[in-house]
């Protein structure tokens, strides 16, 4: 028999265990075989299946993105007018109320490149509504109160340079989450904790190619409990798709891409050091009336009734299962 080199022995005995067969006999194998067989064993199983769950739910996300194209004409193009939308916003916006909001959105201009477009002092120098864009997208910001109190949150923030932001962000005050590397769903990607207690997960595009309509800046990271319950009321109150679901065994979301409108937000499991983090959204729908009436069907408590504001909305909120406030609202123009 022509001995084998050690790779293709090697190879040989791997594939006979993925498929629970003994190798075929070899009358010299190399005494190297053994150590490198004791290491296929341990990496037989790897990696686990949550893991396997959640990066397939990611490259299904990937490939809704992709569907009839072959790549984007530019990765943060401008916002489509909607005309039930405020210019400048999409269908989700995040609304981060915090202590010392203008150290705030101090932050967003020094970590993330914000612009500041609004801001509505209260008469005590405090604010009461301010909005940042960040890339594409917008954050709302207010001082919090005794009614809304302060309510950090996660954001998955998607930039041009992962590295130079995540580094922006440190010096403007953020502490580490974990560092900046090359994920295996094809995202280059860190986290930082900011001084106000929010979750921001900085990713740049590596391994794939995003969608025609490109990628929002700003997408809200709801970490929850009994996370499986989230979809149905989601899609009962506002009509949204979820894409790409992944789930554990025993059910919970490993990881979920909500899609409402023209944005979307993502979801999982709150695990290890990633809590769930109640927070507020706002969310621009064409009819906020029949999305209030929806959104109390599907088991939401009602916190402020549809109204015309002053502003130019049409608005109205309600608090989910989870604690979530939904501000729902409509633009019908000034």
């Amino acid at each position: 028999m022509v001995k084998r080199s050690l790779a293709m022995q090697l190879d040989e005995v791997v594939q006979a265990m993925l498929i629970s067969l003994p190798p075929r006999p070899e009358e010299s194998p190399s005494r190297d075989l053994p150590p490198l067989l004791n290491v296929a064993r341990e990496l037989r199983d790897l990696p686990r299946g949550e893991f396997r769950a959640a990066l397939k739910s990611e490259l299904q996300r990937r490939a809704s993105m992709n569907e009839g194209t072959a790549a984007a004409p530019s990765l943060f193009p401008a916002t489509r007018a909607v005309h039930y939308m405020r210019p400048g916003f999409s269908s989700i916006t995040p609304y981060i109320l915090v202590k010392e909001a203008a150290k705030f959105i101090e932050f967003l201009k020094s970590a993330f490149q914000g612009t500041e477009k609004m801001r509505v002092p209260e008469p005590d120098g405090t604010i009461m509504h301010a909005e940042v864009a960040v890339g594409n997208g917008m954050i709302e910001i207010g001082d919090a109160n005794e009614v809304y109190p302060a309510r950090p949150m996660a954001i998955h923030l998607y930039v041009d340079d992962s590295d130079a932001t995540y580094e922006r962000a440190v010096q403007a005050g953020a502490t580490p989450i974990y560092p900046m590397a090359d994920q295996p769903w094809g995202d280059r990607q860190g986290a930082v904790k900011d001084q106000f207690g929010n979750h921001w997960y900085i990713a740049m595009v590596k391994g794939w190619t995003p969608g025609p309509e490109g990628l929002r800046t700003v997408q809200p990271y709801l970490h929850l409990r009994e996370s499986q319950k989230m979809i149905p009321f989601v899609e009962a109150a506002f009509g949204a798709e979820a894409l790409g679901v992944a789930t554990s065994p025993e059910g919970a979301v490993l990881h979920a891409t909500i899609r409402i409108g023209n944005a979307t937000l993502e979801i999982d499991e709150e695990h290890g050091e990633f809590r769930a983090m109640p927070c507020y959204l706002h969310v621009y729908v064409p009819d906020v009336d029949e999305v209030y009436a929806r959104a109390l069907r599907a088991g939401a408590a009602a916190s402020e009734p549809p109204a015309d504001k002053p502003y130019g909305d049409r608005a109205a909120a309600v608090k989910d299962p989870f604690g979530n406030r939904w501000f729902i609202a409509t633009y019908l123009g000034r």
